[in-house]
């Protein structure tokens, strides 16, 4: 069974986290929360980090608001795939400062970067990285994405009804 780490800077993350956590839940994939401090506990970053994919996760998303250094760090670290999710914290600039550190990162360090503040997109996108390999996950996927498809619709009709 895969697992997924969701982790971030601090516990004023946790509002925006929290969708990556549910939609994951929502797909049945087990998910660890941690708070993981780029600045304030580097030495849990790089434990976490390296022994990630030993401690069976199969993909990290990672929030962090101002600098937002966690993501971009976690990748250099692991070898698992990374999701960024940059959040719009107290001490941001609009946000603009946390979407470039986990957007612009160097060549052979990737991260997978969603919206400011789009943890739901992060807990889809790391739900389809363990759907390519768990036909379960997948089929749950599918529906997933066919209900936004009927959501749609029936809102196109109910315009239409007024």
């Amino acid at each position: 069974m895969s697992k997924v780490a969701v982790i971030m800077g601090s516990t004023s993350d946790l509002p925006v986290m929290q969708e990556a956590i549910d939609i994951l839940a929502g797909f049945d994939i087990e998910v660890e929360v941690d708070i993981v401090s780029a600045h304030r506990t580097p030495e849990k970053l790089f434990e976490f980090g390296k022994l990630a994919h030993k401690n069976g996760f199969t993909v990290i998303i990672a929030g962090a608001g101002g600098a937002a250094h966690l993501p971009g760090m976690v990748a250099s670290l692991s070898p698992l795939p990374v999701i960024g999710v940059p959040v719009k914290s107290s001490n941001s600039i609009d946000g603009w400062d946390s979407v470039l550190s986990i957007l612009q990162m160097p060549g052979g360090v990737p991260v997978a970067t969603v919206a400011l503040n789009g943890a739901k997109n992060a807990g889809i996108l790391a739900a389809q990285i363990i759907g390519c390999q768990d036909s379960c996950v997948m089929d749950k996927i599918i529906l997933y994405k066919e209900g936004l498809k009927e959501k749609v619709i029936k809102g196109a009709e109910d315009i239409k009804k007024k």
